[in-house]
């Protein structure tokens, strides 16, 4: 996740002047997301911290480890390790991140490409301090610490012991269903949007399963991820949206037993 904090600082320095309000389906003032990314931000720098200062487990507390301390739901990857399957996790990882900016290629979006990453930015911000101050404050063994076959340094490290939750894949899914959403709410009418919303689900399920299969993190971690990132991903564009303008106003007579008078009315878009 510290590159995840490194991409939103970049991004943070690029984006913040730019926050174009016409032909755009969104409304962003630096006055409300400035605060928000700023404490986004603040708030992952703190996490940081808390993980760096987490402390390891002796060797005493890993020949004790036993799979039966592992709930029954998450228990069956207890032990899980791959070296590969930790490899193959990060192409997808860091491609995620790219997706918002390819969709930039759209000449729709493109239009308002400082607006977009400024939400982009706040999107990541938010995803990135709600992983950190978790894996800071959370101490849950990975499944990795329950294999013969992992290393002792790796089952000992303070690492180690930051299963809760999976952040990788919360970074993964609020990437691209960020993306997904922004398309969708700038060509809503685009044949495309089934394939993106699919593309957008996909890789962060890949990333999830790569995770489980190396042993980092448990099912449930991977699924509470996964659920975070999209729904941070996909709430952030949704609460910019352009509120619905008044279309017209009417006044009618209004008869009602025992009663008459005039009633007004207002249609919204």
């Amino acid at each position: 996740m510290k590159h995840t904090l490194i991409l939103v600082i970049l991004l943070f320095q690029i984006a913040l002047s730019a926050l174009a309000q016409n032909e755009s389906p969104y409304n962003t003032s630096f006055k409300v997301d400035g605060p928000v990314i700023g404490a986004g931000l603040g708030l992952s720098a703190l996490g940081l911290s808390l993980i760096q200062n987490k402390k390891g487990l002796t060797e005493e507390d890993v020949n004790n480890i036993s799979k039966n301390d592992v709930n029954r739901f998450d228990r069956f990857s207890a032990g899980y390790y791959s070296e590969k399957a930790n490899n193959d996790s990060y192409p997808p990882f860091y491609a995620s991140f790219a997706m918002p900016v390819v969709s930039l290629l759209n000449k729709n979006i493109r239009k308002k490409t400082g607006q977009v990453m400024v939400l982009y930015l706040e999107t990541m911000a938010i995803t990135g301090s709600l992983y950190s101050l978790s894996a800071g404050t959370v101490n849950r063994p990975r499944p990795l610490v329950y294999s013969s076959d992992a290393p002792a340094d790796k089952r000992q490290s303070k690492n180690s012991q930051r299963s809760f939750y999976a952040g990788h894949t919360a970074a993964t899914a609020a990437a691209t269903f960020f993306a997904a959403q922004v398309f969708s709410d700038f060509n809503p009418d685009s044949k495309a949007k089934p394939y993106v919303w699919a593309a957008a689900a996909i890789i962060p399920a890949s990333v999830s399963y790569l995770r489980l299969k190396a042993g980092q993190h448990f099912l449930s971690d991977n699924l509470l991820g996964y659920g975070i990132g999209a729904a941070t991903g996909i709430l952030v564009p949704h609460f910019h949206k352009k509120k619905n303008m008044v279309e017209g106003l009417s006044v009618q007579p209004m008869m009602m037993e025992g009663m008459s008078g005039m009633a007004m009315t207002y249609r919204l878009k």
